[in-house]
């Protein structure tokens, strides 16, 4: 496997808000007693205050692995102690501290029963990182939140742009790129990207790349996270109008950039069906682990709904059905 797989994400603006909590690790962890930050803050990106963009936390602790002082610890401290100054603070507003994030795409992942059949929920995030406190953020708002990712595509798909009622188009005509890519540990993270621009959606939609076939390639975009109100006019017999607020969310991964010639696959040295199998393997076991760990907890409570599973553990992958 490619000595290094690319996972970055820059991220600049305005400290929004957050939801930092200084923890203590509990008597059965690795590191009973140790300090740690846990929680999400949120970046405003745009110069509108309307792009907001969360970076979880899950595990920061004061010193690093060389005994060294962490600087985001530092960092996640001064914002939970006020030091930096969020948006939402009616005393900060414009005054909010400016940040630089340096983070990775990552998947909060956890099973679910409340459609009454037990479910594998994935949802892209920003995970972990460096936080930095700076005096300037970059005058271009689309310099302001960027990833760059290898990414092994295994399909493409056209959606339709859709209308809503008054033929306004609220989702626009997109590629939906489904593909695999990897954190720092290598871990498989299945994810998807939006291709929008006309010259994006044909050159992804001609790669045909399929589970057989994957293109292995580095793409570059923009992380888009809106939050906003649609307003909805309805005419009235006599008097004013009716007028609905409908609340929106426009969340998406949008690809602006892709190499010119894809990596080399099945080499060495890029990437090869068999490390393709092997990581596969490795995230059947985590998931299998997961689900273990949420059996043990619904238990712990006294579920009546415990799901059953099967194949705790190692979940062998037989070569003729195998599906990365």
């Amino acid at each position: 496997m490619k000595a290094k797989l690319i996972n970055n994400v820059r991220i600049e603006g305005l400290l929004y808000q957050h939801d930092l909590k200084l923890r203590e690790a509990g008597p059965h962890s690795k590191n009973p007693g140790v300090k740690f930050i846990s929680g999400t803050i949120e970046v405003a990106t745009d110069n509108a205050i309307t792009n907001i963009i969360p970076v979880h936390f899950t595990y920061v602790v004061p010193l690093t692995s060389k005994g060294t002082e962490n600087a985001t610890y530092n960092t996640l401290k001064g914002i939970i102690d006020g030091k930096f100054g969020c948006y939402t603070n009616p005393d900060v507003t414009t005054n909010a501290a400016k940040v630089r994030v340096d983070t990775a795409i990552g998947l909060n992942e956890f099973y679910s029963d409340r459609s009454g059949t037990e479910e594998l929920i994935s949802v892209k995030r920003c995970e972990g990182g460096f936080v930095h406190v700076v005096q300037s953020i970059s005058e271009n708002e689309n310099q302001r939140n960027t990833f760059d990712v290898d990414i092994v595509i295994v399909g493409v798909k056209e959606k339709e742009a859709v209308e809503n009622d008054s033929g306004e188009i609220i989702s626009p005509e997109k590629a939906i790129i489904e593909g695999r890519i990897f954190n720092f540990r290598k871990d498989m993270l299945p994810v998807t990207f939006s291709a929008i621009n006309p010259q994006a959606i044909d050159y992804f939609m001609g790669l045909g790349a399929s589970l057989k076939e994957p293109v292995f390639t580095k793409i570059k975009g923009q992380i888009i996270s809106q939050q906003g109100v649609r307003y909805i006019k309805e005419e009235s017999a006599f008097g004013d109008c009716s007028v609905r607020e409908v609340p929106t969310s426009n969340k998406d991964y949008v690809v602006t950039w892709a190499a010119p010639a894809p990596y080399e696959f099945d080499l060495e040295d890029t990437m090869t069906f068999e490390d393709l199998k092997a990581a596969a393997q490795a995230r059947e076991n985590t998931l299998a682990e997961l689900k273990r760990r949420r059996e043990e907890y619904k238990a712990s409570q006294g579920s009546s709904s415990r799901a059953t599973t099967s194949g705790i553990g190692e979940m062998p992958i037989k070569n003729n059905d195998f599906v990365f």
